[in-house]
């Protein structure tokens, strides 16, 4: 079994924001292979789905991105998961839009809700899945205006390829283990 997080903020001001890449990435992944949709519970919503023919259980936190771990652990601690059957979606200043990284633990690099799963699971040796929005064109100090805006509609088809290869990834590591997966994805795009 394995707890699949995306991350972001909760409400429809939110959803179509940069920051709020992981919970599309989820939502696909439960619209294409879950059953019954997302119900409430650890201060999340969360579904069950078979994949590959194992149990994937997906989380939503609905604490807001700076509070994520509150429902992330009780939720590992409900499922008896540790830190290492965890993967964490999450948007990525540090990646071109549209391109996708895994990577197995390592710092948060400012990233508030990767620090508060780190802070309540006192580690931070869990998987994630890195999906590119870039940086702001305005530079520093306009990170927090950049992440909450809307992806530009001219940006539209690369999002949707970009949450459509997160729903690959998080199939790969499932089916194939962290390393396997990240061998594919982590491959650059011959130019």
């Amino acid at each position: 079994m394995i707890l699949v997080v995306g991350l972001g903020n909760p409400g429809p001001r939110y959803y179509a924001t940069r920051h709020n890449i992981g919970f599309r990435a989820v939502d696909r992944l439960v619209d294409k292979h879950g059953v019954g949709g997302f119900r409430s519970r650890f201060e999340g919503e969360f579904a069950q789905l078979e994949l590959h023919g194992e149990r994937v259980v997906v989380l939503k936190p609905q604490t807001f991105m700076n509070r994520s771990g509150h429902s992330v652990r009780p939720a590992l601690s409900f499922f008896k998961l540790t830190e290492k059957e965890l993967l964490v979606v999450h948007d990525e200043l540090d990646l071109s839009p549209g391109e996708l990284r895994l990577k197995q633990g390592g710092g948060e690099a400012g990233h508030n809700g990767l620090r508060s799963i780190s802070e309540q699971l006192g580690t931070q040796d869990y998987a994630r899945l890195r999906c590119g929005i870039g940086r702001s064109p305005g530079g520093p100090g306009t990170v927090a205006d950049y992440v909450l805006d809307a992806f530009p509609l001219a940006d539209q088809p690369l999002v949707e390829q970009m949450v459509d290869g997160a729903v690959e990834a998080i199939g790969r590591v499932v089916k194939e283990g962290m390393s396997s997966a990240m061998n594919v994805t982590n491959r650059k795009p011959k130019v």
